[in-house]
């Protein structure tokens, strides 16, 4: 396998491309210096997918493994309905596979190289554009590449944020509490990013959501020329005309985000709070990460009784409660880390603990067998937090209980185990995952 061609793949169907069991590869859609993505499709259900393939030796020589793995960390945290999701990471020895919703409409580069949109329809795609950055920036990733060829149609016309190679989280912010890498298309970045001083990051996605507003509005870039050093002194002044037939009320818009001071640049809540901004707008669903069908009753059902609870295979009781064994921040795994503990008590007790626990939290609780399903009662920001607690056994004298979130938001669900669950459950746990016991 390490002497074939990137693209190429050993393959137990003959004249099919099948890997990992599960996904047929098709025709090529793209590719880049160290990545090519395929169209492909899910052999069991038949959906659509997009595979970026990534070659291992060529991303360790460029010293790029640790943005291929901020890359899969920053796509985990960011579900959105106007944000390409990803679906799954799978590996080989040579090889990584992003696993990608497939949005078949192409780019949006592609229908404004062929003129200028209509007002309604570029309002539609900066609305969605703007509800994707803002769930982004409340998640503290800052996409940094902001560009039409970046922002995807689906089959309903529907915009799409992809490509988050170049995105930040915020421990890469230094210590003035700005980011410091120069990175992105010149034409879109923003001044303060050119100076090579530290900037905000929120605030350079919003100048670039202002370029690309105007792009599809004009038909063709508000800074432009062919000496580099003259477009970006034009970047630095602000410096740009616009087009007659523009509206005065979308210019009153683009002037407040083509800004050059980021600290007098609009925010997202004052883009949304602009009139203009908001005709026809609605608040996109929200999409739901585990999806679970679990359903949490008002009324609390009396603990089932077996003889004992799950057995928890011994290799995943050490791979899972060991920080070297944990791969969750390059691999896809329904376990995340810290989600689970181990206990020396016994079922039963862990059990009546945890029902009490989410009792007082002021959760809706409901018990079947070894497993505790809770539910807030207050709307989040994705819905309802709902929030699964099973218990295991590893051994007579040891159980482990594992936490997953159903529903609801994954930051919330991150809160609520490290400042209600881990100090109500203090006193029946041996050890969390990742810490020695």
């Amino acid at each position: 396998m390490d002497r074939q061609s990137e693209d190429q793949i050993q393959l137990p169907d003959r004249g099919r491309n099948i890997i990992f069991g599960k996904y047929e590869m098709g025709r090529l859609l793209g590719q880049g210096t160290f990545a090519k993505v395929y169209y492909g499709k899910n052999i069991v259900t038949g959906e659509s997918v997009a595979i970026k393939v990534i070659n291992k030796e060529q991303v360790k020589k460029a010293c790029m493994m640790d943005q291929i793995k901020r890359e899969i960390s920053v796509m985990r945290l960011v579900r959105h309905p106007n944000i390409v999701e990803l679906k799954e990471v799978l590996a080989t020895k040579c090889r990584i596979y992003f696993v990608m919703e497939y949005v078949k409409g192409g780019e949006l580069f592609a229908k404004v190289f062929k003129g200028k949109l209509k007002e309604d329809l570029a309002r539609k795609y900066f609305q969605q554009l703007i509800s994707a950055v803002d769930f982004c920036h409340s998640r503290g990733v800052y996409h940094r590449d902001l560009k039409p060829e970046n922002l995807l149609l689906d089959e309903n016309e529907d915009l799409k944020v992809s490509d988050f190679g170049l995105s930040a989280l915020p421990e890469q912010l230094r210590q003035d509490g700005l980011l410091h890498t120069q990175c992105g298309t010149p034409a879109y970045v923003a001044p303060e990013v050119l100076r090579k001083k530290g900037y905000d990051g929120s605030k350079a996605d919003i100048w670039s959501c202002g370029v690309i507003l105007f792009v599809l509005l004009a038909g063709y870039l508000p800074f432009q020329d062919e000496n580099v050093m003259r477009m970006y002194r034009k970047v630095f002044k602000g410096e740009f005309e616009y087009p007659p037939w523009l509206s005065s009320d979308v210019k009153r818009l683009i002037s407040k985000l083509l800004v050059v001071d980021p600290e007098k640049r609009i925010s997202i809540s004052g883009i949304m709070k602009v009139p203009w901004f908001q005709k026809g707008y609605s608040c996109p669903v929200a999409v739901s990460i585990e999806g679970s069908n679990d359903k949490v009753e008002d009324t609390p059902s009396p603990i089932a009784s077996p003889k004992s609870p799950r057995f928890f295979n011994a290799f995943e009781f050490i791979s899972s409660m060991s920080s070297g064994f944990d791969l969750s921040s390059l691999f896809d795994t329904k376990r995340r880390p810290g989600s689970l503990f181990t206990s020396s008590f016994s079922a039963p007790a862990i059990m009546a603990k945890l029902e009490s626990t989410a009792k007082k939290l002021n959760l809706k609780v409901c018990v079947e067998e070894f497993r505790v399903k809770m539910q807030g009662k207050a709307e989040g920001r994705k819905g309802k937090l709902a929030v699964v607690a099973e218990v295991f056994e590893v051994a007579p004298e040891v159980a482990v209980v594992q936490f997953s979130k159903c529903s609801g938001d994954s930051l919330e669900y991150v809160k609520f185990c490290e400042e209600d669950v881990r100090p109500a459950l203090k006193d029946i746990v041996w050890s969390w995952q990742g810490e020695n016991p």
